[in-house]
């Protein structure tokens, strides 16, 4: 029996590569000599560094940044010589979790580490560079990237603004005379996971802006700000952001990406299944099995679990998959190729229990999948 096991990272709790191993680990508990293919995948969110790691044999870079909070961390990207090629995750240098709870303010925090690497990545020369824009702690349009790189958000007396969300409203003019000019010498993609807008109920601040700490009043706050900045691009820049796919990703940052450094936006999830190569490793497999940590509605704009379950539908394998936190209407969920979800949760328990025991409950929770799955097959 071929398995192929692809899920993303269970955020918070297991990488992408650790969530596949513990999957292998309950596979064999009931089919001991399974062909096991394991592919771990990511959105453009969390994990993409890793999984370019893997499949392209690339070095590691470690890298001093600015965190979201104007702390140091130290962030990581991958970087493939022989391609000339940077695979960069904002989430290593701007991410929600580099943030404890009491400090997660999208009014406060930056994108400048961000810009940062996308530097680091220039000075070893590449060409080509993807950036996976998810898991952020902010909400600044891209600005602090953007002023990493060179570029001015200047106010009203001509002075520049701090680069965080909060700053938004006060920006009144662009001037990028001073970016980086190798800039345009080479190829940036952002790698979305969602392809919400910048503004609107669907947009960066109003969806995922209380997820990084805002109140309903900072939302709107935010909400104005974002609209301020696309209306000085389109004045300063000529450029329209306002209904761009995938704008509102990492809280405005794939709007600032494609006004500031010309990228282009693609779906993190097609980028990644043709990175690892999924059809080619689903060719005859029996059942294909992924997951993350939670799979609700929004599960079915861009996130990996339906990436990998469109690919295995393709191919007509069937597609379990298992999730931390699952939500009670699944018909969209199912329709994009996913035949069942499977809970972690085997009875009530704390976020806290649930993360710190992810593995154990993977394993075993894919282990009842697999038995499940074998009795199906059974002829009677």
């Amino acid at each position: 029996m071929k398995i192929v096991v692809a899920p993303n990272a269970f955020k918070g709790s297991l990488s992408a590569r650790e969530a596949a191993v513990a999957m292998a680990d309950g596979i064999r508990r009931v089919v001991s000599n399974a062909d096991i293919v394991l592919v771990p995948v990511a959105d453009g969110g969390d994990g993409l560094v890793e999984v370019a790691l893997e499949s392209l044999q690339g070095d590691r870079c470690r890298v001093l940044a600015t965190g979201p909070r104007f702390d140091l961390v130290e962030a990581q990207f991958c970087h493939v010589p022989e391609l000339g090629f940077a695979a960069i995750e904002m989430a290593q240098a701007s991410g929600l979790t580099l943030l404890p709870e009491h400090l997660r303010d999208p009014l406060l925090t930056t994108t400048f580490g961000t810009g940062e690497l996308i530097q680091a990545a220039i000075d070893l020369g590449v060409y080509k560079v993807g950036i996976g824009i998810g898991g952020s702690a902010t909400n600044d349009g891209g600005i602090g990237m953007a002023a990493a790189l060179g570029v001015q958000f200047l106010d009203n007396n001509g002075r520049s603004v701090r680069p965080v969300g909060g700053s938004l409203q006060n920006i009144a003019h662009i001037d990028i005379s001073g970016l980086d000019p190798r800039i345009k010498e080479i190829s940036i993609e952002g790698i979305c996971d969602v392809d919400n807008p910048l503004l609107g109920t669907k947009g960066a601040a109003r969806t995922y802006g209380p997820q990084k700490g805002a109140t309903r009043e900072q939302v709107e706050q935010l909400e104005a700000g974002l609209a301020n900045l696309a209306r000085v691009i389109q004045t300063d820049l000529a450029i329209d952001v306002t209904t761009l796919p995938g704008g509102g990703a990492a809280g405005g940052l794939g709007a600032g990406l494609y006004a500031f450094l010309g990228a282009t936006l693609r779906p993190g999830v097609d980028v990644v299944m043709d990175l690892v190569g999924l059809e080619e490793k689903l060719e005859g497999a029996d059942l294909a099995l992924t997951g993350e940590g939670q799979i609700d509605s929004q599960t079915c704009f861009g996130k990996a679990p339906v990436g990998v379950a469109r690919r295995a539908k393709n191919m007509s394998v069937p597609c379990i998959a298992l999730a931390g936190s699952v939500d009670e209407e699944l018909a969209d969920v199912q329709a994009q190729g996913i035949d069942a979800v499977f809970s972690l949760c085997t009875g009530p328990m704390t976020l806290d229990a649930a993360l710190s025991q992810a593995d154990v409950l993977v394993a075993r929770v894919t282990e009842q999948v697999v038995r499940c799955f074998l009795s199906g097959r059974k002829k009677f």
